[in-house]
């Protein structure tokens, strides 16, 4: 049975389930099995050298599927930073209803966007970014817990006291994301008062992510344990898979006397990690996953995950209703 939450009804989705936007990972064909699937499938704009590439990319998705599906557009510090209202128009020429921000100093690309009527999902991982985003005029917030894969913040806030506090302090309805890769932690996060869930580690290990099978049972051999946090010297901290590249750059980070980081900038490359997806060597350089590969037991289809998250949760909460006890106290045990 579908679930009904203020996610659901405002994007069109049948399942609250949002595939996060993943450099060299949100490929068409991944954003459409998702969205297939009854989730909501996202491209992630910057996987594209250019937003021409990206209107191609949009035109391929629609080929795939007729269900919604959104864009992902991440701002980056850069030295020579990408031409973000260039991407923006490309989204808002292809007629893209749905995208997901992220990163520094949104407002003028959200105000580009909301003046094309395109519901926004921005992501967060403290309750101050998240109130500011609020303040932007957001449609939904994705409130990111430490546990997340990729940039965690500065604040190290995991999510059962993070998605407590954002329903405390927001009028925007959330999401969370993070840690999440099942039906029990969709029905935890509805609990805690989200209205969906973000997934992208667990999207990764899918037969239809565009990436090498070795990444992908490298997830599935994993445990909880084996991601690490660079950069947090230089404030840019990131959770990566734990390999022989990352342990090599962690031990210059903090052994290093200069405190510069082209001391690993060699090892953290993005060229690097690209060509991890490409080949399936996984300790050719650093690449995205979260602890929750952990919880990963299997490379199922996109529409195998989905369904199956969705019955999970629903038996979770149909579990956790039949303890509610109505008209007097329980009888003992």
């Amino acid at each position: 049975m579908p679930f009904k939450t203020l996610l659901t009804e405002a994007l069109g989705i049948a399942i609250p389930v949002v595939q996060g936007g993943m450099q060299w990972v949100g490929y068409a064909e991944l954003a459409a099995a998702v969205s297939n699937a009854g989730g909501l499938g996202i491209l992630t704009a910057l996987t594209q050298p250019s937003p021409e590439a990206l209107r191609d990319e949009i035109r391929r998705c629609r080929k795939l599927t007729d269900k919604p599906f959104g864009v992902n557009l991440t701002l980056l510090p850069a030295l020579t930073p990408p031409d973000y209202p260039a991407y923006a128009r490309v989204i808002i020429a292809e007629g893209i209803k749905i995208v997901e921000t992220a990163g520094n100093s949104p407002g003028a690309i959200i105000k580009q966007l909301k003046e094309a009527k395109i519901i926004i999902l921005h992501k967060c991982t403290t309750i101050r970014h998240a109130l500011s985003a609020e303040k932007l005029g957001v449609d939904f917030l994705s409130i990111d817990g430490f546990e997340c894969a990729g940039h965690v913040g500065e604040h190290d806030i995991a999510n059962f006291v993070l998605l407590r506090r954002a329903a405390q302090e927001l009028k925007t309805p959330f999401i969370a994301s993070g840690g999440f890769a099942d039906g029990q932690g969709l029905a935890g996060a509805l609990s805690l008062g989200a209205c969906g869930i973000n997934m992208g580690t667990r999207f990764m290990c899918t037969v239809e992510a565009p990436i090498h099978e070795n990444v992908k049972k490298a997830i599935v051999a994993a445990s909880e344990d084996d991601t690490e946090l660079l950069l947090r010297r230089w404030r840019n901290t990131s959770r990566l898979f734990k390999n022989k590249v990352a342990v090599e750059a962690k031990k210059i980070e903090t052994t290093s006397t200069t405190g510069e980081f082209k001391e690993l900038a060699h090892l953290v490359a993005g060229k690097r990690g690209r060509e991890v997806y490409l080949n399936g060597d996984v300790d050719h350089g650093v690449w995205s996953a979260g602890p929750v590969m952990g919880v990963i037991k299997d490379i199922p289809t996109c529409d195998v995950l989905v369904k199956r998250i969705e019955k999970e949760a629903e038996e979770v909460v149909e579990k956790l209703s039949a303890m509610v006890v109505k008209g007097g106290r329980p009888a003992k045990l």
